[in-house]
């Protein structure tokens, strides 16, 4: 998404009063600040119930009519409230939600989802673990998905999206399909990746809906090719077919993916559909 160019001299000056103004009003800007925390802490709360409705655990790891555990692994107290609030009055396939928050690696494995908001340093070690485990793991940090996490929460342009570590899911015994994780809170179309490559997706970053896409209802396939180096990353993205609006989008979020290695630079095909 292009990044807004008007005005930076005087978005600047209001940010450093601002800045200014909180530095010498705390009192006067704390309620803004946290009513900003509020509300993203709703968005990732609401980000993970829905992971949750998407992933498929077997029987012996979720009997029928088990409690499903949500855990969450350090940060503040107030999210995990946030968290509650926004699961109280739900479940997923008759079974009921439970959420915990964890102070130690040895309180993960007794979860069926858990969402790391704990430094780098320590989750990297966490995540080795229980790589292998029916535990859905969803992180906040940029070196996550390459630790091995399975999903990641990103923040871009001032909204919540995510990006996939498709590697990580399928080679767990869980199986987790595609999710909207807006489903509560929008109604904006949803991306659905196909892929028509002969490279394995090691993760995946999903395209944001466009603004005008979703005021226009605009849906449909757009189709494009990418120049995929030996390490995986995309080098380029060329545009076969769709709406520009929707290529747009697409576009982005491929330049962001990540292939599996190969001996050698390979051109790719993707399919991303929208709303279709």
């Amino acid at each position: 998404m292009a990044a807004r160019r008007y005005c930076r001299e005087s978005s600047n000056h209001r940010a450093l009063a601002f800045w200014l103004l909180c530095a010498t009003l705390p009192s006067l800007c704390n309620p803004l600040c946290a009513q900003q925390t509020a509300e993203e802490y709703q968005v990732k709360a609401a980000y993970l119930y829905n992971f949750a409705k998407m992933a498929n655990w077997p029987a012996q790891i979720l009997p029928d009519h088990a409690g499903l555990i949500v855990g969450v692994l350090g940060g503040d107290e107030d999210f995990v409230k946030v968290l509650r609030d926004v699961l109280s009055d739900k479940n997923i396939n008759g079974h009921s939600l439970e959420v915990r928050h964890l102070h130690s690696a040895e309180e993960v494995k007794f979860c069926h989802v858990v969402f790391f908001r704990t430094p780098e340093r320590s989750t990297r070690p966490i995540i080795s673990q229980f790589r292998q485990s029916n535990i859905l793991m969803v992180g906040e940090n940029k070196e996550f998905l390459n630790d091995g996490g399975m999903i990641n929460l990103v923040l871009n342009g001032g909204k919540i999206g995510y990006e996939i570590n498709t590697a990580a899911l399928e080679s767990a015994p869980l199986r987790h399909r595609e999710a909207s994780p807006t489903t509560e809170t929008s109604s904006a179309q949803i991306p659905e990746v196909l892929q028509e490559s002969s490279r394995l997706i090691a993760f995946r970053v999903v395209p944001e809906v466009p603004r005008l896409a979703t005021a226009l209802n605009l849906a449909g396939a757009v189709q494009l090719q990418a120049i995929v180096r030996a390490d995986g990353t995309v080098k380029q993205v060329k545009v076969l077919g769709g709406h520009p609006v929707l290529a747009q989008a697409a576009s982005a979020a491929l330049m962001k993916w990540r292939f599996e290695s190969g001996p050698k630079e390979t051109m790719e095909t993707v399919k991303i559909s929208f709303g279709e």
